[in-house]
């Protein structure tokens, strides 16, 4: 007699998949949700990012909102950012760490108000997110409330977002700067407009109401059919981010290592009043300096180094391929990987593609970055 195996949970569905099949969208398991990998050549839809326009459907993020008299002193205390000097209608990128310094989920925080804050997570993290969150809550006069099942999250990015958000909005958008966020309307419906992104270029994030999610959509996509403007999936951000250098959580950023490995340091604030979770691993890592190194790696030929792949330098093992993916922009294949913190950039660097050793040449992390 066997077990039965449990039932495996059906992933969920954004308010925008009924479109997304319209469009002949592929269909994916993604964080426990059903996500678009591609609509037809994610190729074609990370150049259309680059030279013109896409449009992602984000809605499998998780929104939590932190609010009350001690919102911002539960923040400084939970992240290890400062979130009480942000001002209101501006966001933060940060990181939520564990005692040991560890990162649990990288984040995006948007204050919305004096005693209200806005922070979005990592789908596959927001539950993670959540939790911890009312637990460093404890003693602050402020409440946590997951969020998420409130809002979908369009994103609208590239080098003519603004002229295709224009004509659908009342916001003065070269007046937002980025990495803000403010109570808007976007084609007649009331939403919160940022101009955040995760692919390198300029853009806009449209957090809405579900049920005003496929008006919002269709009302973009047709204003940028003029433009070149394209919906986008998975495959194509993830390309877009990786020439980009940012991280993604499970790749890049986990438990095992701190923000300091990851080149992201700079997001830790010891300066600010109090303490907070992971600080005295943080400052002790801080001090003693990373043991890794976060590095970018171009590939000499054409085979593509992938996640878990070694990287040899000098022809030994000494790390280990984080993210790894054909470059449309460069017209390489390109990878960020870790190696140890003393490895020499001017040693002969190499990736282990299954069993043949590529040569690759080190460069300074983003690949890419777009013309200010």
């Amino acid at each position: 007699m066997t077990d039965t195996p449990p039932a495996q949970q059906a992933p969920r569905e954004t308010p925008l998949r009924a479109v997304h099949e319209a469009l002949g969208a592929n269909l994916v398991d993604f964080a426990g949700w059903l996500m678009p990998l591609r609509y037809g050549s994610e190729t074609a839809e990370h150049t259309a990012v680059r030279e013109r326009a896409g449009l992602f459907d984000l809605s499998h993020m998780g929104e939590i909102s932190v609010t009350g008299p001690q919102a911002a002193a539960l923040l400084d205390h939970a992240l290890v950012g400062h979130m009480s000097a942000v001002r209101e209608g501006r966001a933060r990128y940060t990181m939520i760490c564990d005692a040991a310094g560890g990162v649990l989920d990288d984040l995006i925080v948007y204050r919305l108000g004096e005693t209200e804050y806005l922070v979005v997570a990592n789908a596959a993290n927001a539950d993670v997110v959540h939790a911890a969150l009312v637990e460093r809550a404890a003693g602050f006069d402020a409440t946590v409330t997951d969020r998420s099942a409130e809002f979908a999250l369009i994103a609208l990015q590239g080098p003519k977002a603004v002229e295709i958000l224009a004509p659908h909005t009342d916001a003065t958008l070269d007046e937002i700067k980025y990495y803000a966020g403010y109570r808007q309307q976007v084609a007649g419906r009331p939403v919160m407009l940022a101009r955040t992104g995760y692919t390198g270029e300029d853009g806009f994030e449209v957090f809405c109401a579900p049920a005003d999610a496929e008006h919002i959509w269709s009302a973009l996509l047709a204003a940028g059919e003029q433009h070149g403007l394209v919906p986008a999936g998975l495959s194509a951000r993830d390309t877009l981010r990786l020439e980009a250098g940012m991280p993604l959580y499970g790749n890049e950023l986990s438990r095992e290592v701190t923000p300091f490995e990851a080149g992201l340091g700079r997001v830790v604030k010891f300066d600010k009043e109090g303490d907070f979770v992971g600080r005295d691993a943080l400052l002790a890592r801080s001090k003693e300096g990373p043991r890794q190194r976060l590095v970018g790696l171009v590939a000499r030929g054409r085979r593509v180094p992938r996640h878990g792949y070694p990287v040899l330098v000098d022809g030994a093992p000494a790390g280990e391929v984080t993210s790894g993916a054909p470059s449309p922009t460069l017209g390489k294949p390109i990878a960020m990987a870790y190696v140890p913190a003393d490895a020499p950039p001017d040693a002969e660097y190499a990736v282990d593609v299954r069993g043949r050793a590529e040569p690759a040449d080190r460069v300074d992390l983003p690949f890419y970055q777009r013309a200010k």
